[in-house]
């Protein structure tokens, strides 16, 4: 697949981007992320670590989170709002009144008491293995990212140690004092110093740090930041934090190549999705069948590009969503709809810090939009949305209605289709762009093309074409229908002369948008 260049995109400027819809799926303020990592790296700098080590902070401090999706459903279901469990992370794991005040406090608040109760009981029977397991799903998450963006493969080895503790009391290894990867040590502290000086300044952060000194954190560490509390804690009241973070990036910045951002933008389109199990390959979805459109309807590859790498954005405001809101069985409560409405915002928050990421993040964030200004968030009418939005929007709802929700089965391609036209007679959806998705997902399309009206295909060619479609080769297909290759390549040179083609590629689009796919 031909890839179309964009502004370069750094690694660092996109785990920032990554960070910021971290912070809204744990409930921390924006900027926490940044934040924790900033203070590692200079903390890092400060105690005299190799610059090995120093990157090694940054790329663990911002990725350390990045599997907190992979539970929320779970964590939704026991605590009533997962994102109410923040308040955990200024606990002393050691002190357990502290730990069973806080576990009465924010289990099921806000619902009945009898909810409660069972919330509460429910997990005093599962014991604390639950939140082991928990803990080991983030760390797993995060390491396959790191995988899948090919960062060095030692930060996958640390980033199995996240719940590690010096006393050898943390999992999955109990690993103790210097068994625990340094950087992992920095980050560990770095996330207690960025907590506590948020909340209540450099003296309570430097009092909870010494207090644990010794059980969870490096009393060496804790030393070297103590040393120098101030100038570590006055780099967080910077005027810009992401000017400021990447600045602080250790090393020669790691510039994406265009593939590469392919595959980012994948790696965060399954972040975003794992926070529902009712959504799981969604922006996938929608970023497959967004970009076949742009091609049916002879858009510029840019745009399609564009399209594609949108789709697998589109829904990364998703997580600044509760859990219990994406997996409510019955009618959403108004206030609750007001918080949906609001995650295309959020998309856009996260994506615009970045530059290079502007345009997508303008498009991305348009997906609910409608041409009748029904729309959210910005409620635009349709002169303000363009050809590549009307797709994207399409697509969003195609997909959407052909997957299982918590409040209804999935429907039916054909009732989907239905139910899509329906909307684009109504005036929410753009008709050349519901068919042109329509027509990407295998449906016939109704509006007409010279191609299509021209077209006189026998009934060979036409199997001929579906193999092509298919990927055989000549010698595949000759394979399969009984006759030369020779005869073959004559086949495939009258179908490419009568619809007008001259790729496989472009033959594979005709058919799908003339319906010539499915099998007899």
């Amino acid at each position: 697949m031909k890839n179309v260049s964009m502004p370069p995109l750094r690694l660092a400027e996109l785990l920032a981007s990554l960070s910021l819809a971290i912070d809204l799926g744990t409930g921390q303020p924006l900027e926490w992320v940044m934040k924790c990592t900033l203070l590692g790296v200079n903390l890092a700098r400060a105690a005299g670590l190799s610059e090995d080590d120093q990157r090694d902070v940054f790329y663990l401090s911002l990725l350390r989170h990045a599997g907190c999706t992979a539970n929320a459903h779970w964590d939704a279901a026991m605590f009533g709002d997962e994102m109410g469990a923040v308040e955990g992370m200024t606990l002393d794991l050691d002190d357990m009144p502290q730990a069973m005040n806080w576990l009465f406090r924010i289990v099921g608040k806000g619902q009945p008491a009898l909810n409660r109760l069972r919330l509460i009981a429910r997990l005093m029977a599962a014991g604390p293995g639950v939140g082991d397991a928990n803990h080991l799903a983030q760390c797993e998450i995060a390491q396959r990212l790191s995988e899948r963006l090919n960062l060095d493969p030692r930060l996958q080895t640390s980033l199995g140690q996240l719940f590690e503790r010096w006393d050898g009391k943390g999992i999955p290894d109990h690993r103790k004092g210097e068994d625990i990867a340094l950087p992992v040590r920095v980050i560990h502290l770095a996330q207690d110093v960025a907590t506590f000086y948020s909340l209540n300044g450099i003296e309570a952060a430097m009092m909870v740090v010494r207090g644990r000194a010794g059980r969870q954190h490096d009393p060496a560490l804790v030393d070297a930041f103590c040393r120098s509390a101030s100038d570590l804690c006055s780099a967080l009241d910077a005027d810009s934090l992401w000017e400021a973070l990447l600045a602080a990036e250790p090393g020669h910045p790691a510039q994406l190549a265009d593939s590469q951002i392919d595959a980012g933008c994948l790696a965060v389109a399954d972040f975003a999705d794992m926070k529902s199990p009712f959504t799981l390959g969604h922006s996938r979805n929608v970023s497959q069948l967004a970009e076949a459109s742009a091609r049916l309807c002879g858009l510029p590859e840019t745009d399609a590009v564009s399209l594609r790498r949108a789709g697998l954005l589109h829904d990364i405001g998703r997580v600044g969503v509760t859990a219990s809101i994406w997996g409510k069985v019955g009618s959403l409560a108004e206030g609750e709809w007001e918080r949906v409405r609001l995650h295309p915002y959020y998309t856009e928050r996260v994506l615009s810090r970045c530059q290079a990421l502007e345009p997508l993040c303008q498009l991305a964030a348009l997906h609910h939009e409608r041409l009748d200004g029904s729309g959210y968030h910005r409620r635009l009418p349709g002169a303000l949305l363009p050809l590549n939005a009307r797709l994207l929007a399409a697509a969003d709802v195609y997909c959407a209605m052909t997957e299982l929700r918590p409040h209804r089965a999935a429907l039916a391609p054909e009732a989907a289709a239905d139910q899509l036209r329906r909307d684009a007679r109504s005036g929410k959806l753009d008709e050349k762009a519901t068919e042109a998705v329509l027509a990407a997902a295998g449906h016939a399309s109704r509006l007409s093309t010279r191609r299509a009206a021209s077209a006189e295909l026998s009934e060979r060619e036409i199997e001929v074409l579906r193999l092509v479609a298919r990927g055989l080769s000549n010698k595949e297909m000759a394979a399969r229908l009984i006759i030369s290759p020779k005869t073959v390549g004559h086949h495939v040179q009258h179908i490419y002369d009568k619809i007008g083609v001259s790729t496989r590629a472009g033959a594979t689009l005709f058919a799908i948008q003339n319906n010539l796919l499915e099998m007899t």
